[in-house]
């Protein structure tokens, strides 16, 4: 089974950028959708996914500011944000699925604030 580590989270000021970083092992990275997720108090929002064959979807809210995007002989997703907004602070997991099996990373906290 996949294993998950992300990193790259921090406080970045509202309209700065950062960069998320998911490094998988355990398994053959390449063939699972990869996604990002973030909770903050009180919600859980899907904001990225990107299939193994690179399809990519984003919630509304993070359309045009966000990309996510793989490298699959690295073994790496990331998720580039840009744009930061005070809303977009919360904790950031990633996750790793193929077909029935969803394996979740141990989230990195990403602050948006002045």
């Amino acid at each position: 089974q996949v294993q998950l580590v992300e990193s790259g989270g921090g406080l970045v000021q509202p309209g700065g950028s950062l960069r998320l970083s998911c490094a998988a092992s355990g398994s053959i990275f390449s063939i699972y959708t990869m996604g990002w997720y973030r909770q903050a108090p009180g919600q859980r929002e899907l904001v990225a996914t990107i299939t193994s064959g690179g399809s990519t979807n984003y919630a509304d809210s993070v359309k045009g500011r966000f990309t996510i995007s793989r490298d699959n002989p690295k073994n790496t997703a990331y998720l580039q944000m840009n744009s930061l907004k005070p809303e977009d602070t919360a904790v950031y997991y990633c996750t790793a699925r193929f077909r029935s099996v969803e394996v979740w990373g141990q989230g990195t906290l990403v602050t948006v604030s002045s």
